[in-house]
């Protein structure tokens, strides 16, 4: 049986960059998770967190979700500065909520 050819289709942005950039509980800052310090990316997420109308739970579990959510979903193409980077933005998230 011969193989049937696939259409050349124009490249589709994916579903969990498209929940990044355009959350219905967050306005994140453009270019939030490229912030060259932990701290920075945290109180980022926590001045978007804050300000939000929109989010169903806490600001600190608003925030910690679309971190998470970003670290996972972007996965194996993370190198290892960058993750560490995030995670470490995890613990400053923490410290600002007094969550620890």
């Amino acid at each position: 049986m011969a193989k049937k050819k696939r259409k050349m289709t124009k490249p589709k942005k994916r579903w969990s960059q498209r929940v990044t950039e355009e959350s219905a509980a967050l306005m994140l800052e453009p270019g939030v998770f490229t912030l060259p310090t932990p701290r920075q990316i945290a109180l980022s997420l926590k001045r978007s967190a804050d300000s939000s109308q929109r989010r169903k739970s806490s600001p600190f579990r608003s925030a910690m979700s679309m971190l998470t959510f970003f670290i996972n979903r972007a996965g194996k193409g993370l190198s290892a500065a960058r993750k560490k980077k995030l995670e470490k933005a995890k613990d400053e998230l923490r410290a600002l909520y007094g969550e620890d």
